[in-house]
């Protein structure tokens, strides 16, 4: 009768182990990465001020979590920019994603998060790197559903409405996809 008994047990525990491997997944992450040309060029209006020869690079690696239905949950993006072609001591201010598609302007769509003077242009150019900046889900879901509709931008404190600016899909910006992977 012992034997019978924990013939029973054995497969009890059998049963919940197979329960515990049928878990739902935690869904994937996938990085987007957005390599923006930026130009005073394509501000509106146009900049003819001291920083019109300004011109940079914008590196956006736009991190996001999907759920198994694919929807976005969470996302961030780690920023590396790099600016050239401006006058010595010139003051960035701030450096945002707007969501406006080119020739039009718009309203700050996600923050850099720059403080005034962080980034430093020493002879004309300078470089800043800023990580884990949190993007909502919902605008994450819209720039990567329609690059070309966003773009982005670097002030500066003669130019506080943007002096170099560049489109994150089309007009030479390169996206490359990621690829998913379980999160």
């Amino acid at each position: 009768m012992n034997r019978y008994f924990a013939l029973i047990v054995g497969f009890s525990v059998l049963a919940v182990g197979c329960a515990d491997s049928t878990a739902p997944s935690q869904g994937t992450r996938t990085t987007s990465t957005f390599t923006v040309p930026l130009s005073s060029v394509n501000e509106v209006p146009l900049i003819t001020n001291a920083d019109a020869g300004g011109a940079g690079t914008a590196t956006i690696a736009l991190t996001v979590i999907r759920d198994d239905s694919g929807n976005i949950t969470a996302a961030t993006a780690d920023l590396q920019i790099s600016v050239t072609g401006f006058p010595p001591g010139t003051i960035v201010t701030d450096a945002h994603i707007h969501n406006g598609a080119a020739g039009s302007n718009a309203g700050v769509y996600v923050s850099a998060g720059l403080t005034r003077g962080e980034l430093v242009i020493t002879n004309g150019s300078g470089s800043i790197t800023k990580n884990g900046i949190n993007v909502p889900a919902d605008r994450a879901t819209a720039i990567l559903n329609n690059p070309a509709g966003h773009y982005f931008n670097v002030h500066t404190a003669l130019n506080p409405d943007g002096a170099i600016r560049g489109q994150l899909g089309g007009g030479g910006a390169t996206v490359d996809p990621g690829t998913a992977v379980p999160y």
